[in-house]
């Protein structure tokens, strides 16, 4: 953070990672149009920034910070700025993602190199773990958590090929199942989304869904009602098998 003016943001507060582009931006738009202030996590702050020009001549109020969610060390040092600036969060939204496996033969499970498969733990599935075990202390109690996971990562209906990708997913899954079991009795949600194959630089143009599709999902689960569910995945407001 470089503004040491902005002491606090009071009100409701949602932490959108990965927020400068696709599904993290219309996400962090849509949620501030709904009166939350948002914070653009994103991987540079010149990112947060060119980020935070647009929406705020939307008019929306949004807070910059940068957050490399593959480094544990920017995720802590994330953690400590926003335990100094924020009075309470109530809704974190783990966006960002990678997509690093080659679609020709060497997309193989049989081909894939080890170092692959831990690229993309290291920020599909540990960087969500870092920011929730990080940040969850701000929700005092009550909150909203959502994974941005895939349908490729369903183990009733995993296939072949993709094999980074798809065990990242299937794994924050399992951090949604069990971050949602340790927080019963709170009112904190913890959900997964399945955006569906959206038109972004990862969906690529071939996509079928407008980004706006992609979010829906997102910002329904950031803003469930405390009789909402938790603990699950969805796609289209409705639960998928996992």
């Amino acid at each position: 953070m470089d503004n040491k003016d902005e002491k606090a943001f009071a009100g409701k507060t949602a932490i959108v990672t990965g927020a400068n582009r696709g599904i993290g931006y219309e996400v962090a738009r849509e949620l501030s149009a709904k009166g939350f202030r948002v914070v653009l996590a994103c991987r540079s702050l010149d990112k947060a920034k060119g980020a935070a020009d647009k929406l705020e001549k939307e008019g929306f109020k949004v807070l910059p910070m940068e957050c490399d969610v593959s480094s544990e060390p920017s995720i802590q040092k994330f953690v400590k700025d926003c335990e100094a600036y924020l009075d309470k969060l109530d809704v974190l939204v783990n966006n960002a993602g990678i997509f690093v496996d080659p679609y020709d033969a060497t997309g193989s499970v049989f081909q894939a190199p080890v170092s692959r498969i831990q690229k993309s733990l290291n920020t599909n599935v540990f960087g969500p773990f870092l920011l929730i075990q990080g940040l969850v202390s701000l929700m005092k109690g009550s909150g909203r958590i959502v994974n941005l996971s895939s349908g490729m990562g369903q183990l009733s209906e995993m296939g072949g090929g993709c094999p980074a990708y798809r065990i990242s997913k299937t794994a924050l899954n399992a951090l949604t199942r069990i971050f949602s079991e340790e927080l019963k009795g709170t009112r904190i949600k913890v959900n997964s989304v399945c955006p569906g194959w959206v038109k972004t630089d990862m969906g690529g143009a071939n996509a079928t869904r407008p980004v706006e599709k992609g979010a829906e999902t997102v910002v329904w689960c950031a803003t469930l009602p405390d009789s909402g569910p938790t603990g699950g995945f969805f796609r289209d407001k409705e639960p998928i098998a996992w």
